[in-house]
């Protein structure tokens, strides 16, 4: 069973249709539409997010009780937990960036974590890794499992039919300031380009607009072809995505959502690496992305998912 709220939900309705889901309370976080304000905004929202983990917490313990669950896996929701059932808390970010507060929000972060039996981190154990010093962390008291970097799809020898492929995604209003900018700048851009806006609706759309495709939104399989028939992706240097196009071995050129110390971090990581450029959303110009050819792009490496190992904790006697 799934639960989540908000896009994220109908994003994996639209991706698993058959399996049942549930709505959860939202946390109802915002972004300033400057950087600079991004931690303001968040302590400015967290009475709001500590009401919504406890009611999140009272949906899920009905949840459990009406439909005899034995287990939860969180993705990085605070409050999908249990102390009865075996509980996991999936994430990347065993150290919280937050500029000079780093080490309180990482303290803060490993807190929450060590009530869960376990925490799997979706990136190899040692080197070469994806999350560099975000998920590779020594921490007492807390069981620690690599999964390995994880993505949905599949690399295939396909046709490259766009020269370019610009994924939006994320929280508002940095989506659609990113948005607006990318779409003034690619009116100069003679290649083809497909434009996926990452606006989740009841409908898919897509408009043509010279050598330019616009869809709201892809899914599943016509995302993956989508992705695998690109040159290059534009995108958020989220982690999802970065394991997502790692996985396709993918050349790419990044925008970090400003204010976002991780993806901040995680593109100039990649960026000193000689992988993947980047710049500031305020400084992005049609022109930078001549500087992808001079980077190597990303590739999966081998790393063997053990299915059996992780889902042990499951197992019951």
């Amino acid at each position: 069973m799934i639960a989540s709220d908000g896009v994220a939900l109908e994003l994996l309705k639209k991706e698993f249709p058959d399996i049942t889901s549930f709505e959860l309370p939202s946390y109802h976080i915002k972004y300033s539409k400057k950087g600079t304000f991004f931690r303001l905004q968040l302590l400015k929202d967290s009475p709001k997010m500590l009401r919504a983990i406890s009611a999140e917490r009272k949906a899920v313990k009905k949840i459990i009780e009406s439909h005899d669950i034995g287990g939860l896996i969180s993705d990085n929701r605070f409050g999908v937990y249990h102390k009865k059932i075996p509980c996991v808390f999936i994430t990347h970010q065993l150290r919280v960036l937050s500029g000079s507060t780093t080490w309180l929000s990482s303290r803060m972060h490993q807190k929450i974590i060590s009530q869960y039996d376990e925490c799997w981190v979706p990136d190899a154990v040692g080197s070469p890794n994806l999350s560099g010093k975000l998920g590779h962390v020594s921490i007492p008291n807390i069981t620690i499992k690599y999964m390995g970097p994880l993505s949905r799809f599949t690399k295939k020898e396909l046709e490259m039919r766009n020269d370019i492929m610009v994924l939006l995604s994320g929280p508002e209003p940095q989506r659609s300031l990113l948005e607006e900018k990318l779409f003034s700048e690619f009116k100069f851009f003679d290649g083809k380009v497909l434009f996926v806006k990452g606006i989740v609706e009841n409908e898919q759309k897509t408009v043509q607009n010279g050598s330019m495709t616009v869809c709201n939104y892809l899914v599943g399989k016509d995302l993956e072809t989508a992705l695998n028939e690109s040159q290059l992706i534009v995108s958020r240097s989220g982690y999802t995505t970065i394991m997502d196009l790692a996985k396709l071995g993918k050349k790419a050129f990044f925008i970090p959502t400003p204010g976002q110390f991780e993806q901040e971090y995680l593109a100039n990581r990649l960026m000193e690496d000689g992988l993947v450029p980047s710049c500031k959303q305020s400084d992005f110009t049609i022109e930078k992305l001549k500087e992808a050819s001079n980077y190597g792009g990303l590739e999966a490496f081998d790393f063997q998912f053990n299915s059996k190992r992780l889902f042990q904790l499951f197992k019951s006697e």
